[in-house]
């Protein structure tokens, strides 16, 4: 019969006739006659097992025996039975006779021997799965001896399979019957087809056929004696031949030894119950069976349980056995988390056991939960998302952050909490990249806008960090309208000294980006302004800008003159000033630590914020910078800084959509083209250098006329005041208001060090702020 099974199950390539699945290749055992196959459907393909039992007869004992199995499996329904999917009975015609065979189509299954050879485990481990197995057919057992008064009478090893989920399940009903003994007119055998159980799973009133005795016994007395030859197969790992191989306990676990014990009792009225099993078997209790357990019920527990529970599982999952925690625990907990009776602790374990999954599979069975979980309202979720984002954001797909992720993502920009601003932006770092060229334009830029002027010095610090990070993403107008305007307009003016460091940097991590006119006519001239900054390591930064900018200059004055060509002006030149070891600036860390809070440029009258930047580190020739997060918390007391001036309508960095000129207010995306800013009264020196500054470009009235032979034209030296005011009232960084130093530069040795780093090519990565505010 196997023989004619195989070829039938290997010329069914499209099925059977009135079978909607397709049958794969067989298992290497069943139970009883019954071939056990791997098919699958054929509407979607999904996984299913197939058991078929084939007979000469349709009057076969076996196949009415199959039949009572169908039914008895299609109307018992509990989380520990094989599921049942389809049933049906075909003709199939071998040669001159027909063969009857039944299919029952159920959920992907595997026979328990196999499935622990596949496994594999040892020690600790294996006690723990066998307990909860155990555990899981001691239920089915208990629901059907004591719930339903039924008798299944052929409980091993054999009746046992695994679902993907490594759950234990009964099958095998064909010798299924309901318990009489309450019936006293009940006689003959209760056990209809109890000539399929073998001899040596049999108690000995069942050997004896003592009808009388099983009546009078327990409703549970025979599959008790089943349920302790299971657990004899299970741990010496051998299929029971007599009934004596019962009695060698050398492989049965100590805490398991006194049960095992009761269920094999001679006295059938005297036998374990399997409900008592489960309430009082010490084995039972292990961290596997306890975990399961707690997720099981999960939704009886209160808040505090929860949280307890979630916020050890991480390191408990390390302790279980692995297979287990991915196919079993993984999926129980991305379940509870996406119907929301999860805690947010349990974010960290799902992403932690979800890292111990092959990239295919992490992106089939968490990446879809967590895309779920961005639509949260949880604000515990949310923050739990952005917190750990690193540990998924790479494995999510363009197309999903773009229309699913970043939605739910924008709506932290504009939520009270800072903290939440602050990671909201930082997530940005891994999702920018995957976002298309419309949603830059037409959302984020708008949002960090609004961000480069928040009440947090913190959060503009990283802004502007942020957006010197991601410029390679953005598309040539676009760069063109807000990288100068956000750098140098808002964060060179900024009054926390950290802001103006990262404006400096950010301009040197994007000079590939800039020509030589904005670099000589916007960006030179506010730079220069913060050599003279109270903020010692903002004119560090600044007098290393400048090298670095008039490096640029004159290399491009070097090349237009070896070419011959000194009238052109360069669009977007490409100089080599080893660039590429710049855009590590964001991943470096900026700490705050005590510095007088009289260095600000505007501070209150009993401020005591402490503020200092780490110094910059030398990068030559770095082709590919470190993306390495460094977290540093910030021990400012942001209620004493300084708010930046809240911008007017047309203070942003410029039109995101070419040929939009005459929007609606409400329309504009904050990067407008900037209006000078009213400027506070100079001190006495930055007075006098702006005057220098303006001398060379205006005609006093009372100056004689140039001569003749002059060789500039006088058209070029005739600057009326007002264009001369336009332009540096747009560009100039605004003067401090606290009381100005004199700029000394306190020694000559500091001195001559400045005037050694002139035309010296400066290598440097821009140090940034990610202070952990959350409050």
């Amino acid at each position: 019969m196997l023989k004619f099974l195989k070829g039938v199950v290997g010329g069914s390539g499209t099925g059977v006739k009135d079978l909607p699945y397709n049958i794969g290749e067989p298992y290497s055992s069943a139970w009883g006659s019954w071939l056990h196959c791997r098919g699958t459907s054929k509407d979607d393909g999904s996984p299913v097992s197939i058991f078929s039992l084939s007979g000469n007869n349709p009057q076969d004992g076996h196949l009415a025996a199959g039949r009572n199995g169908v039914k008895r499996l299609r109307t018992v329904r509990h989380p520990n039975i094989l599921s049942f999917l389809h049933s049906t009975e075909a003709e199939v015609s071998d040669g001159a006779t027909m063969k009857v065979t039944i299919y029952i189509v159920t959920e992907p299954v595997m026979p328990l021997s196999e499935k622990i050879k596949e496994l594999g485990l040892e020690g600790t481990q294996r006690d723990e799965y066998y307990a909860w197995g155990l555990n899981q057919i001691a239920k089915a057992v208990s629901f059907l001896n004591n719930d339903c008064k039924l008798v299944h009478a052929n409980v091993c090893v054999a009746s046992v399979v695994v679902t993907q989920t490594l759950d234990w399940k009964l099958h095998a009903f064909d010798v299924l019957s309901e318990f009489d003994g309450n019936n006293p007119s009940a006689s003959g055998p209760m056990l209809q087809y109890e000539w399929l159980v073998g001899t040596q799973y049999r108690p000995m009133e069942l050997v004896k056929s003592d009808w009388a005795a099983i009546r009078k016994s327990p409703p549970w007395a025979i599959d008790s004696w089943g349920l302790g030859c299971l657990i004899y197969e299970l741990f010496s790992g051998m299929k029971l031949s007599r009934t004596e191989e019962l009695r060698n306990t050398a492989s049965i676990p100590k805490s398991l030894l006194p049960d095992y014990q009761r269920l094999l009792s001679s006295m059938p009225s005297r036998r374990m119950n399997t409900s008592k099993l489960l309430e009082n078997s010490e084995y039972f209790q292990n961290k596997l069976v306890d975990t399961i357990h707690f997720m099981e019920i999960l939704n009886l527990k209160d808040s505090v349980e929860k949280d307890t529970f979630f916020r050890k599982l991480p390191n408990l999952a390390e302790q279980l056995p692995r297979q287990i925690v991915l196919k079993k625990l993984l999926p129980l907990l991305a379940s509870a988390l996406e119907f929301g009776s999860a805690a947010a602790p349990a974010l960290a374990a799902l992403l932690k056991m979800g890292s111990w999954l092959p990239t295919e599979e992490f992106s089939s069975k968490v990446l879809p939960t967590i895309v779920k979980l961005f639509a949260s309202n949880d604000r515990a979720i949310r923050v739990g998302l952005l917190q750990h984002i690193d540990q998924y954001g790479e494995s999510l797909s363009a197309q999903i952050v773009d229309e699913q992720v970043y939605p739910h993502v924008a709506t932290g920009f504009s939520d009270t909490s800072a903290f939440l601003r602050e990671l909201t932006l930082k997530s940005m770092l891994i999702l920018a990249p995957k976002l298309s060229q419309r949603t830059i334009s037409a959302s984020l830029l708008k949002y960090l806008s609004k961000l480069q002027v928040d009440e947090e010095p913190a959060i503009r610090t990283n802004t502007t960090i942020l957006l010197g990070n991601i410029a390679s993403h953005l598309n040539e107008g676009t760069r063109k309208r807000v990288l100068i305007n956000a750098f140098t307009v808002r964060a060179l003016r900024d009054t926390f000294s950290p802001a103006r460091g990262a404006g400096i940097m950010a301009l040197c991590a994007t000079s590939s980006y800039y020509d030589t006119t904005e670099i000589a006519t916007r960006i030179l001239p506010n730079v220069v302004v913060l050599t003279i900054d109270p903020d010692s390591d903002v004119r560090s930064k600044a007098f290393q800008a400048v090298d670095q900018f008039l490096l640029l200059l004159k290399q491009y004055y070097e090349k237009q003159t070896s070419s011959g060509d000194t009238t052109g002006m360069s669009t977007g030149t490409s100089l080599d000033l080893g660039n590429a070891g710049l855009l590590g600036w964001a991943m470096s860390s900026l700490t705050l630590k005590g510095k007088p809070s009289e260095q600000a440029p505007v501070a209150t009258a009993n401020s005591s914020t402490t503020l200092t930047s780490s110094a910059s580190t030398p990068s030559f020739g770095v082709e590919t910078p470190s993306t390495t997060m460094v977290h540093a918390t910030s021990s400012t007391d942001l209620s004493d800084q300084p708010v930046p001036v809240s911008p007017t309508s047309t203070d942003g960095w410029g039109e995101v959509e070419n040929g939009i000129h005459e929007e609606h207010e409400s329309d504009k995306d904050g990067w407008d083209d900037i209006e000078p800013l009213e400027e506070p009264k100079p001190s006495p020196v930055l007075a006098n250098i702006q005057a220098a500054q303006k001398r060379p470009v205006s005609q006093p009235v009372s100056h004689s006329k140039p001569p003749a032979t002059s060789l500039r034209p006088k058209s070029a030296v005739k600057v009326t005041k007002d264009e001369d005011d336009d332009l540096w009232g747009s560009i100039a960084a605004p003067v401090p208001k606290s009381a100005s130093k004199p700029m000394t530069c306190k020694s000559d040795k500091l001195r001559n060090r400045n005037a050694r780093r002139i035309w010296e090519p400066v290598h440097f990565c821009l140090q940034g702020v990610w202070s952990t505010n959350q409050s």
